[in-house]
C-alpha cells in the first residue's frame, strides 16, 4: 500500500479532523500486507493512529485507519451505544467493538450499517441511515445525512479541503510523517 494511497482515501483521520476511514487496497502477499501494517503502526502510534485490515478476499483487504481516542469519545453517545447494543455489541472499550466489527465483514458481504458509527459519522445519521435506508435523508456527501444538514455539509467541505491540501503537500515532499497531526 503506498503513502499516496493513504493520503488520498485517509487525509481527513491523518489531520485528526475524523475518527476514521476506510480503503481498498491490493496486496501481492498476506505477509507483505501484515508487514506494511505493522511497520505503519510501530511508526505512527505515538501520533494517535491505527491500522488494521477488517476484511481480506483474495488479494484484496479492507483497511481500517483510526484514531483510538476519537473513536473511545465517539462510542460514548448515547444513540451510538443504543445502536451498537441493537447489533450485538457487548464490549466496552473500542478494541473489543473493533474485534465485533471484524468478525461481522468476515461473516457477511455487505458492509455492517454500523460502520458509521467506527468512522465518525453523527450517531443521529447512522440510525437515520438504518431506519430509513434511502428515504428521507437530507443531503448525501460521505455519508447520507439525516439530521443536521448544515454541520455534515460543513464536515464534507472539510474534509474535500483536507484532502487536497495534502494532496498538494505530499506531492510538494512533505513526508507523511509530517502530515499526520499528533492527537
Amino acid at each position: 500500500m503506498s503513502e499516496q494511497m493513504i493520503i488520498e482515501q485517509c487525509s481527513p483521520t491523518l489531520a485528526g479532523l475524523k475518527t476514521a476511514n476506510l480503503f481498498p487496497c491490493k496486496y501481492s502477499s498476506r505477509e507483505k500486507l501484515w508487514a506494511e501494517i505493522r511497520r505503519f503502526n510501530a511508526n505512527y502510534a505515538r501520533k494517535g493512529i491505527r491500522m488494521i485490515p477488517v476484511k481480506t478476499k483474495g488479494n484484496h483487504a479492507l483497511i481500517y485507519l483510526y484514531r483510538p481516542k476519537k473513536l473511545e469519545a465517539d462510542m460514548q453517545n448515547e444513540i451510538s451505544l443504543q445502536i451498537l447494543l441493537r447489533f450485538g455489541y457487548r464490549g466496552d472499550n473500542p478494541s473489543s467493538r473493533i474485534a465485533e466489527l471484524v468478525r461481522r465483514f468476515k461473516e457477511n458481504d455487505e458492509f455492517p450499517h454500523e460502520i458509521g458509527l467506527f468512522l465518525g459519522y453523527p450517531p443521529e445519521d447512522v440510525r437515520g441511515f438504518i431506519e430509513h435506508r434511502n428515504e428521507g435523508c437530507k443531503c448525501v456527501g460521505c455519508w447520507k445525512v439525516y439530521g443536521d444538514e448544515q454541520y455534515a455539509r460543513k464536515c464534507f467541505e472539510n474534509y474535500k479541503k483536507c484532502t487536497r491540501i495534502y494532496r498538494e503537500q505530499f506531492a510538494e515532499g512533505k513526508s507523511i510523517e509530517r502530515l499526520i497531526v499528533a492527537v
